[in-house]
C-alpha cells in the first residue's frame, strides 16, 4: 500500500560504533493484534503488509552479508486539542506510518527508513541500511515464529479510535470551570489534551514476528494565579496507556486541586537558604533526579562505551543496603508500560540495584551481546525513523525500612521537595542542577514555610551513597513524563519513597 501522497517519503542511514552482533537464536517473543490471539499478522495486514513483503525486505537487508537485521512498522493517530481562556484554540491530528530497516554487522548498524509500504520502496530502504557490510548475501527467514500472546498491560475499555471529539471537550470544559471555582487568584486556565492509537510491528531475520496495540492519552492544566499584583503559575498533570476511562472523577479532581493548589501556595514561598542542608526527597515526582542523574548512567550503552561513572561498578556496592532500584515495563497502564520492547523482546521488571549493589544494566540486544545476558526489554525507539537504544521504561525506587514522618522528624535543618521542573544532567559523571518548583523549609523536624525558586546542585552517584533514610511509601508518578536521548524522546514513569539525603548543595538566599 503506497502512503507517499499522504504521508511522504524519506529514507536515510547511519552508521554506529560498537553495535556487536546479534545472537543468531530466536528468543522467545509473543504477539497479540488487536481483536486478541492470532497466527498471521493482524493490524498491518490493512496496510498492505504480509509475511511476503517482510521476507523480501530482510532478504534485501541482508544481500550484501549482514549479520542480522530486522523491521519496525509504526502505525501512530495522535490527536491533541488545547483549551485557552474559555474557548478550544487549538485541534489537530497527525498521522505517522512507516518502516524502519536495521543491519548489524560486527560492530557497525546501518538504518533506513521508508514511508511508503510497498515492495520497492522498502527494498531500496533495505539495500541503503545493508550498504553498511560488503560481503556474500545471506539467506533471510523462509517462515516466521508468530506467538498468540503477549502480555496484556494496556487493555482499553474506551479505545481512543472509537472516541469523538465531543466526548473529550466536556472534560477540558469541566476542568476550565472548576480551576476558577477552586480560588478566586486564579487568572487563567490553560489545558491540553492529547490521544493516542496505534501499533508497531517487529520482524527480524531469526523470523520472530512480534506486534503490538500500544494507546497514550496525556492531560495538562497550567494555572496563573493573581495576587496584590503578584502573578504565580504552575502545572500538573497525568498520563497513562489508557483509553478515555481514565479520566475519572477522582483523576480529574486531583488535577484541578494540585494545579491550584500549588500555584497559589508560591504566594506564600521564601527562599531558603543557600549551602550545604540535608535534603528530603518527597515521595513521587521527584523521581526525576533517580531518573536523570542515576538511572541514565545505567543505561548499558555508555557502560559499554566505558563514558558512564557506573562502568566499572558492576556487582559492588554503590548505596546503602536499603536501598533498591528497579526498571519496570509491567506497571499495568503507566505511561512506561510496555508489552514488548521496539526490538522484540518481552520485558521484565529489571532489578538494577539490590540491596545497595548494583547488579545489572539495562539491556537492548547489541549491548546484551556485548555483556554476554540477555536483553532486559529496554531496547526503545521515538519511532520508526530511529534505531533502538538502551532506554529507561518506570525507574524507581523501591520502598523502605522507614516512616515519612520519622525521616522529617531526624532534619534538624534542611529542605523538602515535593516539585520539580528544569534541569540539567552531565550523565557520563552524574552531576546535575535540578530546579525545585514547590517544597517546603524543614526546622527542628518540621516542615514550616513553603520555598520556592531553589536549585540543588550535585552528583548522582554521590547523592546515592548519601541516601541514609527510605520510607515505605513509594509513589509512582503519573506525569507525562518524556526521556530525552541521543535526540530520541521516549515516554516514561518514574517515582520514589520519601528519602532523605544527608546533604547536597542547595542553592538559595545567602543567610
Amino acid at each position: 500500500m503506497s502512503r507517499r501522497d499522504f504521508v511522504g517519503y524519506g529514507t536515510t542511514a547511519m552508521a554506529m560504533a560498537g553495535a556487536g552482533e546479534l545472537l543468531s537464536g530466536c528468543a522467545t517473543t509473543q504477539r497479540a493484534g488487536p481483536g486478541g490471539p492470532s497466527d498471521s499478522i493482524g493490524y498491518f495486514a490493512r496496510f498492505g503488509v504480509d509475511e511476503h513483503l517482510i521476507r523480501e525486505t530482510l532478504a534485501a537487508a541482508l544481500s550484501r552479508g549482514g549479520d542480522y537485521s530486522d523491521l519496525f512498522f509504526q502505525h501512530r493517530v495522535s490527536t491533541s486539542m488545547a483549551l485557552e481562556d474559555g474557548a478550544v484554540n487549538k485541534a489537530f491530528t497527525t498521522v505517522e506510518l512507516g518502516v524502519g530497516v536495521r543491519v548489524i554487522k560486527g560492530d557497525q548498524t546501518g538504518y533506513a527508513f521508508t514511508e511508503e509500504l510497498t515492495l520497492e520502496a522498502m527494498r531500496s530502504a533495505a539495500r541503503t541500511a545493508a550498504a553498511i557490510a560488503d560481503g556474500p548475501a545471506r539467506p533471510g527467514p523462509q517462515s516466521f515464529h508468530v506467538y498468540k500472546e503477549l502480555p496484556r498491560r494496556y487493555v482499553l475499555q474506551m479505545p481512543w479510535d472509537a472516541v469523538r471529539p465531543e466526548q473529550k471537550l466536556p472534560i477540558l470544559e469541566g476542568l476550565n470551570a472548576s480551576a476558577f471555582k477552586k480560588d478566586p487568584r486564579v487568572a487563567k486556565v490553560t489545558l491540553s489534551f492529547s490521544d493516542e492509537h496505534g501499533a508497531v510491528l517487529m520482524a527480524d531475520s531469526n523470523g520472530r514476528l512480534v506486534e503490538d496495540v500500544q494507546p497514550m492519552t496525556t492531560l495538562y492544566l497550567s494555572c496563573v494565579a493573581e495576587q496584590n499584583g503578584r502573578r504565580e503559575q504552575n502545572t500538573y498533570g497525568v498520563a497513562g496507556r489508557a483509553g478515555l476511562e481514565f479520566y475519572s472523577t477522582e483523576r480529574l479532581e486531583r488535577v484541578v486541586r494540585e494545579a491550584v493548589d500549588r500555584t497559589t501556595i508560591l504566594f506564600e514561598a521564601v527562599q531558603p537558604p543557600a549551602g550545604e542542608l540535608p535534603v528530603v526527597l518527597a515521595a513521587g515526582s521527584s523521581g526525576i533526579l533517580l531518573h536523570e542523574a542515576i538511572g541514565h548512567g545505567m543505561e548499558a550503552d555508555f557502560n559499554r562505551k566505558g563514558t558512564s561513572i557506573y562502568a566499572d561498578k558492576l556487582n559492588k556496592p554503590i548505596a546503602h543496603p536499603f536501598v533498591n532500584i528497579v526498571d519496570d515495563g509491567t506497571n499495568e497502564h503507566a505511561r512506561g508500560a510496555i508489552n514488548v520492547d521496539d526490538e522484540g523482546n518481552v520485558p521484565d521488571k529489571t532489578m538494577l540495584v539490590e540491596n545497595g549493589v548494583l547488579t545489572t544494566y539495562l539491556h537492548d540486544s547489541i549491548s546484551a551481546r556485548h555483556f554476554k545476558v540477555k536483553p532486559t526489554g529496554n531496547g526503545r525507539r521515538e519511532s520508526y525513523r530511529h534505531a533502538p537504544l538502551p532506554r529507561m521504561r518506570s525507574t524507581y525506587m523501591l520502598p523502605g525500612p522507614h516512616k515519612p514522618d520519622e525521616i522529617i522528624a531526624s532534619v534538624k535543618k534542611g529542605i523538602y521537595c515535593s516539585n520539580f521542573t528544569n534541569g540539567q544532567v552531565n550523565i557520563g559523571a552524574g552531576d546535575f542542577t535540578f530546579y525545585v518548583k514547590n517544597g517546603y523549609l524543614i526546622e527542628d523536624g518540621k516542615l514550616t514555610r513553603p520555598i520556592k525558586d531553589v536549585n540543588i546542585i550535585g552528583n548522582g552517584p554521590k547523592v546515592l551513597e548519601k541516601v541514609d533514610m527510605v520510607a515505605d511509601d513509594l509513589v509512582i508518578d503519573e506525569g507525562g513524563w518524556t526521556c530525552g536521548k541521543d535526540g530520541q524522546g521516549v515516554p516514561v514513569s518514574q517515582g520514589i519513597p520519601t528519602v532523605r539525603v544527608a546533604s547536597i548543595t542547595v542553592g538559595g538566599r545567602n543567610s
